[in-house]
């Protein structure tokens, strides 16, 4: 620690976009001559980035908010994020929290801090959230491997369980060329690969008269960068132009993430989900069709309002058909000022999580089975630098998890790996097969 330096910590919950925002509030600490240390350690401020998807996002705020106000009394607390969007005022009651900041407000957090030296009233920077018009752009940094790369933020869908468009606003984004500068600014760090973030990343354009497509083809052309991962996309705004050029792409990978939300026609109509699951099959077909060995990760709510058992065995069987890779399982959550928060039919906890059980079975089991698919295969691993025992782990294009020997020299290197086996900790066994000496 540099003696006379302030000290900053950062916690974030949540998804991958609070992640890449909290990584440029910590560069905006930085150039203010803050030194960044880690949440465990002591600090002068604490910033914790916050979520709000559910009740038990909710929660876990709340305590990491009084974890930080135990371990340093005299720092300054500050809270952002959707939480601190949504319910500001509920956090400023928490004794020992000193600023909460809004969508509007959480990038100005550094020139907030600097500028308020009074500590005896809690500071709320909240806002409308229909006058958010500006994006922020942001990236994460810190990994040697990969970066998480904001090019859309907020929503125009108003499904009937969601808060983001009350936490994020409407759809917006920056133009291509700026986002450009941002991705060149990663390269420039050696970083070998990009995931996209966004709310609804597939809505790309919407203030700027450009296009998603537009967007990944300029991405393309980033010297530096190797790999681009696109991270959710709603099944209606898979076009067959966007599988093509992935599918010709060398650098965009075979691996989507994509909301299902259920598996039955009837849930989905009360959800507002702008789409049925014939769609959403014919667009897993299509994908596969072109791109036969791709990694499909799909996001299911289970337990919503007036789910009955025939719903749920409906849904099951459907997903059963189309045979994701893996499924990231959310019960169903009730959030205030949302029209589901009133809907009739509760599905019963015990009932709730026997269903969230028996998806997770099936996940397990179609995870593994796509695993299995694939070994024998030759497939490009991007090396992570982190040790666990005697091994080290990477990811294939297609998200395959995969160990190998350690060696530190491999760590952030993109390598031939033969997938061998699977393991009975859940990943593959990997063979490495060259080791390219310009590679690094």
């Amino acid at each position: 620690m540099e003696k006379g330096k302030k000290r900053v910590a950062f916690y974030t919950l949540g998804c991958k976009l609070n992640f890449s925002e909290t990584s440029t509030i910590a560069r905006q600490f930085a150039e203010m001559g803050y030194e960044r240390v880690s949440a465990d350690s002591e600090a002068d401020v604490y910033v914790i980035n916050t979520c709000s998807v559910t009740e038990h996002a909710d929660k876990k705020c709340r305590q990491a908010i009084r974890k930080f106000i135990t371990k340093s009394p005299n720092a300054k607390v500050a809270v952002v994020g959707c939480y601190a969007q949504l319910k500001p005022d509920e956090i400023a009651e928490i004794d020992g929290v000193d600023f909460v900041l809004g969508t509007a407000d959480k990038f100005n957090l550094p020139y907030v801090i600097r500028d308020e030296n009074d500590k005896e009233n809690v500071k709320v920077y909240s806002c409308d959230i229909d006058t958010v018009s500006d994006f922020f752009p942001a990236y994460s940094t810190g990994d040697r491997t990969r970066s998480f790369l904001k090019v859309q933020d907020g929503c125009d869908y108003h499904c009937s369980y969601c808060t983001i468009p009350l936490a994020r606003g409407k759809s917006r984004n920056m133009p291509i060329e700026k986002i450009i500068e941002q991705a060149e600014a990663i390269a420039r760090q050696n970083v070998k690969e990009i995931i996209l973030t966004g709310v609804n990343t597939g809505d790309f354009g919407k203030s700027t008269g450009e296009t998603f497509l537009q967007l990944i083809q300029r991405l393309d052309r980033v010297q530096g960068i190797e790999r681009f991962r696109i991270s959710s996309i709603e099944p209606n705004l898979i076009t067959p132009e966007i599988v093509d050029f992935v599918a010709s792409s060398k650098k965009f990978l075979p691996h989507f993430h994509i909301p299902l939300q259920s598996g039955s026609n009837r849930i989905l109509g009360l959800m507002r989900r702008r789409y049925r699951r014939e769609l959403f099959a014919e667009r897993i077909d299509m994908i596969r069709s072109k791109i036969p060995d791709a990694f499909f990760g799909v996001d299911v709510i289970v337990g919503f309002p007036g789910e009955t058992d025939d719903d749920f065995i409906d849904a099951y069987r459907f997903i059963e058909q189309v045979e994701p890779s893996f499924l990231h399982i959310f019960p169903y959550s009730v959030r205030p000022n949302t029209p589901a928060a009133g809907y009739e039919g509760k599905v019963d906890a015990k009932v709730l999580k026997q269903r969230v059980t028996k998806l997770t079975e099936l996940s397990d089991s179609l995870h593994e089975n796509f695993y299995l698919k694939h070994l024998g295969q030759v497939r490009k691993v991007l090396v992570e630098s982190s040790r666990k025992g005697e091994l080290m782990f990477g990811f294939t294009d297609n998200y395959i998890k995969v160990g190998i020997p350690y060696d530190r020299s491999l760590a952030g290197k993109i390598l031939d790996v033969k997938l061998v086996s699977l393991n009975s900790k859940g990943f593959v066994e990997g063979q490495i097969k060259n080791v390219k000496k310009n590679n690094h």
